[in-house]
C-alpha cells in the first residue's frame, strides 16, 4: 500500500485545545470523515432504505411467505409484506442485546461535547432493521437456525437451506450469494465481498507505521489529561462502560478526553486518509468481483420488481 506523506496533521498536538475549538470548520471536516459514506467501498454497499432495497425487502418476504404456505403455514397466505418491512426475525423468547455502548462512526468519539454528555453510550437505538419475534417453529422454518431439540422439517417438509428466507434470495438472486467470513462472522449477500474487502482493508490499514504514529500522538495526549490507553479501541471498549444502562462520570469524562485528542492530533484525519488508500487499492484490485456484485444485486431488484408486480 502506498504510504501516505509526513503525518504533518500530527503536529496539531501542540495546538491549543481552545485554538482547535474555534475552528468549527475543521471539526466539521473531521465529523464528515468520521462516516462510513466519506469511504471509497461505501459505494458498493447496497442502500437498503433505498426504492431498490426495499424492493429486495418486500420480494424476499413475498417468495417466503409462499414457502411458508408450502411448509404447512396456511396464514401466510395473507402476510402483508408492510407489517414485516424493515424487520429481521428472531426466535420467541431470545435474549436482543439492546445496549447502547459503542459508536455507530467508523472511528469512535468526535465531538467533546456530545462525548462529555453521552459518553461511549452513543449507539442509535433505532436501528434501520427492527428484530421481530416468531415462534421456535416458525422461526426455524424462515431461517434454518437451529437449536438443541429443533427438527429439520417441518410438517412434514425439509426446511430449505437458509430458511424461507434464504430460499427467497436465491430466487432472487438466482443462485446463493456469495458466502464469507468477516471477523468470525459469517455473511452472504450483495454487501458480503464489499465488507470483506473493508475488512482487511483495515487491517492492513491498522499496520501502516502513520496509524500507529497517530495511536502514539492520541494515548500521549489522553496520558497528559490522566488516562491510559493504547488507542482509541481501548478506551471505548474499557469494560466498566457496560457494567451500566447509562454512562458514568467517568465514562463521560474519559469520552470527552477521547474526542478532544483526536480533534488535537488530527486523528481521524490521519487514519482516514490511511484507510481510504487501502480501500482504493483493494478495490483496483478487486474490481472484478465488486462489478460482479453490483451486476447481481441490479439482476436481483428487476426480478424482485417481477416478483412484486405478479403479486399485486
Amino acid at each position: 500500500m502506498r504510504k501516505v506523506l509526513p503525518l504533518a496533521l500530527i503536529g496539531l498536538l501542540t495546538l491549543s485545545a481552545c485554538q482547535f475549538a474555534g475552528d468549527d470548520g475543521a471539526a466539521a471536516d473531521t465529523h464528515r470523515l468520521n462516516t462510513m459514506e466519506a469511504f471509497p467501498l461505501h459505494a458498493y454497499l447496497p442502500d437498503e432504505s433505498s426504492a431498490a432495497g426495499k424492493a429486495l425487502g418486500k420480494a424476499q418476504w413475498i417468495l417466503a411467505g409462499k414457502c411458508m404456505v408450502r411448509l404447512g403455514y396456511p396464514g401466510f397466505a395473507s402476510l402483508d409484506p408492510r407489517t414485516v418491512e424493515s424487520t429481521y426475525p428472531v426466535r420467541r423468547g431470545a435474549f436482543v442485546g439492546g445496549g447502547t455502548v459503542g459508536d455507530d462512526s467508523p472511528y469512535g468519539v468526535d465531538d467533546p461535547d456530545q462525548a462529555a454528555e453521552h459518553g461511549y453510550h452513543n449507539r442509535q437505538r433505532q436501528d434501520s432493521a427492527q428484530p421481530l419475534e416468531w415462534p421456535a417453529d416458525q422461526y426455524v422454518a424462515l431461517t434454518a437456525r437451529y437449536e438443541t431439540g429443533d427438527s429439520h422439517r417441518s410438517h412434514g417438509q425439509p426446511v430449505p437451506e437458509g430458511g424461507c428466507l434464504g430460499e427467497a434470495m436465491r430466487r432472487l438472486y438466482g443462485s446463493g450469494p456469495r458466502t464469507t467470513k468477516v471477523n468470525g462472522l459469517r455473511l452472504s449477500g450483495p454487501y458480503s465481498s464489499a465488507m470483506e474487502i473493508w475488512y482487511e482493508s483495515h487491517k492492513k490499514a491498522r499496520k501502516d507505521p502513520g496509524w500507529k504514529k497517530a495511536d502514539r500522538a492520541w494515548a500521549a495526549c489522553m496520558k497528559d489529561k490522566g488516562y491510559r490507553y493504547a488507542d482509541p479501541d481501548k478506551a471505548s471498549l474499557d469494560t466498566a462502560w457496560f457494567r451500566t444502562e447509562g454512562p458514568s462520570g467517568k465514562e463521560k469524562e474519559t469520552a470527552a478526553a477521547d474526542a478532544r485528542c483526536k480533534l488535537d492530533t488530527g486523528y481521524i484525519d490521519t487514519v482516514h486518509a490511511i484507510e481510504a488508500g487501502a480501500q482504493k487499492a483493494a478495490i483496483v484490485r478487486r474490481r472484478k468481483d465488486l462489478d460482479a456484485a453490483r451486476a447481481a444485486n441490479e439482476r436481483a431488484v428487476d426480478s424482485a420488481r417481477r416478483v412484486i408486480a405478479e403479486a399485486s
